[in-house]
């Protein structure tokens, strides 16, 4: 059965988890998302002077990560304005509106010209956009030529019992306790691991991401293959 990722019901449905969203990823990963945001901008290592675009960025953290780590500008979109909304009171909060900018965009349809940006990046969004290979083809369409294009994605582990102990924790226990605090009309919580299943993961994300026009790409597996960081460069 194919998840239905039209941009209504993606919209619609981040919209009514937004105010809980930011507790229940910390809170239902053990606070280990985190951890992967801030490996992802130390593998990057963005210079000072870097431009950097942040794709689906929902409430900010990878934009954040970056400005505490680095101090550097980042732009950050999304199509959900009530995450936008979210994330523009935590940049607010921590004073960095200066550096931080976040607006509203699509994914599949990216407002900036080509060759703009150093680092693009993805955190946990390319699975909830319409069409993976058109998103792509945008995310390096306005990443300059050498630049590097990031994506940091739920995977499914592959190794015993940690697949095993995954796929009952992902598939039963964290739908319930999210559907329980974040309620909303569309079953986000069951929809968050059956999008999982349906993404394209290690070597044919990469197959994706070189149709797309990027070169020497790679994935690297964080806590056991739970996520995987991809990265390639744009030829």
């Amino acid at each position: 059965m194919t998840v239905d990722r039209s941009t209504s019901r993606i919209q619609t449905m981040f919209g009514e988890i937004a105010p809980r969203y930011d507790f229940l990823n910390h809170t239902l990963s053990c606070g280990i998302d985190t951890h992967w945001r801030q490996r992802v901008v130390k593998i990057l290592s963005p210079p000072a002077d870097a431009k950097i675009l942040d794709v689906c960025t929902g409430t900010g953290d990878l934009a954040l990560a970056f400005w505490r780590k680095y101090t550097v500008e980042v732009t950050g979109v999304d199509f959900c304005e009530e995450m936008l909304e979210i994330g523009r009171k935590k940049i607010a909060k921590r004073g960095a509106e200066d550096k931080i900018h976040l607006s509203f965009a699509d994914a599949t349809e990216l407002p900036f010209q080509e060759n703009t940006f150093d680092f693009v990046t993805v955190a946990f969004g390319l699975r909830n956009t319409q069409d993976y290979q058109k998103s792509l083809s945008e995310m390096v369409r306005v990443c300059r030529r050498g630049g590097k294009v990031a994506i940091l994605e739920f995977s499914t582990p592959r190794r015993f019992p940690v697949r095993q102990f995954y796929q009952f924790y992902f598939k039963y226990i964290l739908p319930r306790i999210g559907q329980m605090v974040a309620k909303n009309h569309f079953d986000a919580y069951h929809y968050l691991p059956a999008s999982v299943g349906e993404f394209p993961q290690g070597e044919k994300l990469t197959e994706l991401m070189e149709n797309a026009g990027l070169k020497d790409v790679e994935f690297r597996l964080f806590t056991m293959g739970i996520a995987t960081l991809y990265l390639g460069i744009k030829e």
